[in-house]
């Protein structure tokens, strides 16, 4: 393994936020939602995870790290308040230029690694329909599909 996890530093995390709520509403879009339908679950979703700016409580946000340099990011926690045992991948990415060396597999080998530490017995995730690339690494990684959700355009 290359990659190493190293927790963001605060002083980051709020051109983070905006840079990945701009792309979870991008990709909502992408995959069929109005703007005006991603923004609103966009904005209810990073208030319930990120109050103040900060994250909620075991939510983990970690900066990828290989060759001297950020390659990405990963945000873990768990997947509900109710059940400490399942935990999810709220959001990876690896960035363009780094990706095709192993990084992604790295820091899914990672969240897996800390989420366990935390008591976790199962990490899920969601991935759109049209990436197929990180379809195919999770695949790879054990991860089974568990539900699809389809829609056709009017």
């Amino acid at each position: 393994m290359t990659a190493q996890l190293l927790p963001m530093p605060t002083k980051d995390m709020p051109a983070w936020l905006v840079s990945i709520k701009a792309e979870y509403v991008a990709s909502r879009m992408e995959a069929g939602k109005s703007a005006a339908e991603a923004n609103a679950a966009a904005s209810k979703s990073f208030a319930h995870h990120f109050p103040k700016g900060k994250p909620r409580e075991q939510h983990l946000v970690y900066n990828v790290v290989a060759e001297d340099a950020i390659v990405g990011y990963l945000w873990i926690g768990p997947q509900t308040d109710a059940d400490a045992g399942k935990w999810w991948v709220w959001d990876v990415e690896i960035f363009e230029s780094f990706q095709r060396r192993g990084y992604g597999r790295d820091a899914m080998l990672l969240a897996e690694h800390e989420a366990k530490s935390f008591g976790a017995v199962q990490l899920g995730l969601n991935v759109f329909g049209y990436n197929t690339g990180a379809r195919k690494l999770y695949e790879a990684l054990g991860y089974a599909t568990t539900s699809i959700h389809m829609a056709k355009q009017l």
